[in-house]
């Protein structure tokens, strides 16, 4: 079966009632996780986008704790976890703040885990890698906000 376009989706979504509507989302929320975090996204906690952004980090906070320490490969594993989790919640808002926020934040918990990413190579990397897509993602924000967000940006690197 081939998928159909988004734009024949919308026009056959214009013709169905409000119930079917509903029928289709609970339906579609059964099949996959991310799905139904999705819908929780757009019917609970986006009218309110700070609680939903200290919700984040405190699942942020909860997933730095519970990285296995053993190795430096469990250790890589579990951090990359993290980020993939936090562009989840990034992608679910398309919020350019929430991004930038929810970035910093995981920016600075790979910086003050122990043991030091700065030990491995692989970290290093991917923090680097991190700051600079914040530095793009800046730009994209109003001026006001860039001054804030790059003095966040600025003491992360020292």
């Amino acid at each position: 079966m081939k998928a159909v376009s988004v734009k024949e989706l919308s026009q056959e979504l214009l013709n169905r009632s409000p119930k079917e509507l509903r029928d289709l989302c609970l339906r579609l929320s059964r099949f996959k996780k991310e799905n139904k975090e999705l819908l929780t996204y757009l019917l609970f906690e986006s009218s309110d986008e700070e609680s939903y952004i200290e919700s984040v980090k405190k699942e942020i906070d909860l997933q730095f704790e519970q990285v296995n320490r053993k190795s430096p490969y469990f250790i890589k594993k579990g951090v990359r976890r993290i980020l993939l989790n936090t562009k989840k919640y990034i992608r679910y808002s398309q919020n350019k703040k929430t991004e930038i926020d929810l970035l910093i934040y995981y920016c600075t918990g790979l910086k003050n885990f122990k043991p030091s990413i700065q030990k491995n190579k692989a970290l290093r990397n991917m923090f680097s890698r991190q700051t600079e897509t914040l530095r793009e993602k800046l730009s994209q924000l109003h001026e006001d906000l860039q001054y804030d967000y790059e003095v966040e940006i600025s003491e992360l690197q020292d």
